[in-house]
């Protein structure tokens, strides 16, 4: 009786969800997901998938710097996760094909995602303690959009998660966060430099996915500044920024601070107190945008960005940018883009990585439209 009563409870919850998602596509997809527990409506739903139809890597491969540079160019972009010394690169030229990895690295488990149309490169923590029980989850791209952002499915509850706030929607995990993970978008040539004993992912994806489409871009323009019209969109969008503007969101507590990517590509160091906290965001240029041109490596410069917690040994220092270098006041010591003091007293010495996000302004103020706007 009771396995009957699941198995009703299945084909209900699929057909409520057939009836209700917004099926752009009429994709055939059935879901073992309990619809009715949710925090939002399913008419917020696009389909357009079956889902892992994007198909998620979940036995990554990887290259070492030499190894890479064959395949990848030097101004590649790359997200960077590091844990117990231990740091490795995921092309976004890849992700773009892809968008999930699940992966490992000794006791940590994470997922590197991506979502090119709301431009969101996220790691999750993929474990997770939800009501008292531990889960160890891993994750696909569903084959559906809220917001114009991805969102994915874990396959042990088949519960349906935002990408770009890590909530979980609809399913067993309605209402669960997963733990946002600090990383890094930083340039291939950087990250070798950085980490010359780093990993990079390689093509060996086990994906029957067509090779020849890594290193393209299938969204060409998508970024450009004039752009008002964001894919698969279909609020209004937010007049504080142009539609496409890049912002980096850094969280602190109850704030949520963005700022504009325009003003750190013009300042390259930017100074700043979230709360209680003293932060430093850095900026230099080299690594290009993968939403430009066709060819990914001829794509414009972005540059890269990162944001650390400017306190050492309990010393607050602040920071410069000259001759295209990053030194602090206080000891006229050099910094690298990863944190790390690489010349003067302070030598060797790290600065503390901050969770931070990059995402276009049109999905994270249709997310988050209270946020406060940084201003120069």
């Amino acid at each position: 009786m009771k396995t009957i009563l699941i198995f009703l409870a299945a084909i209900f919850f699929i057909n409520s969800t057939d009836a209700q998602i917004i099926n752009m596509r009429n994709v055939k997809q059935e879901w073992n997901t309990d619809t009715v527990n949710r925090n939002v409506e399913l008419n917020e739903f696009r389909a357009l998938l079956n889902r892992d139809a994007i198909p998620p890597i979940d036995e990554p491969e990887f290259w070492n710097g030499r190894e890479a540079t064959k395949t990848y160019f030097k101004n590649e972009p790359v997200t960077v996760v590091e844990h117990n010394g231990i740091a490795k690169a995921y092309p976004h030229a890849l992700l773009l094909y892809h968008e999930i990895v699940n992966d490992t690295i000794e006791d940590l488990s994470f997922s590197v995602t991506y979502c090119p149309l709301c431009n969101s490169a996220l790691v999750f923590n993929r474990k997770l303690t939800f009501k008292e029980q531990a889960y160890l989850l891993s994750f696909g791209t569903s084959g559906m959009l809220r917001k114009s952002n991805l969102v994915m499915w874990d396959r042990q509850t088949e519960s349906w998660w935002q990408q770009l706030s890590g909530e979980g929607l609809v399913g067993k995990f309605t209402g669960a966060e997963l733990e946002f993970l600090p990383s890094m978008i930083l340039s291939l040539k950087e990250f070798n430099k950085t980490y010359p004993k780093g990993l990079i992912l390689s093509t060996n994806t086990g994906k029957k996915v067509n090779k020849s489409r890594y290193g393209k871009n299938p969204y060409v323009k998508y970024d450009d500044l004039n752009n008002s019209a964001p894919r698969l969109f279909f609020e209004d969008v937010d007049p504080r920024l142009p539609a496409m503007e890049r912002v980096v969101h850094v969280p602190s507590g109850q704030v949520d601070r963005v700022y504009s990517y325009s003003i750190i590509q013009k300042e390259h160091v930017i100074n700043n107190q979230i709360g209680e906290e003293k932060i430093v965001l850095f900026h230099e240029p080299g690594t290009v945008s993968v939403l430009d041109e066709k060819n990914i490596e001829e794509g414009r410069d972005l540059g890269s960005v990162t944001v650390f917690n400017r306190t050492i040994d309990g010393r607050v220092l602040d920071f410069i940018y000259e001759d295209k270098k990053f030194r602090d006041v206080q000891t006229n010591s050099v910094w690298d883009i990863s944190g790390k003091c690489v010349k003067g007293s302070l030598k060797d010495k790290q600065l503390k990585a901050r969770y931070y996000g990059v995402h276009f302004a049109f999905a994270w103020f249709s997310m988050y439209p209270d946020s406060e706007l940084y201003k120069q």
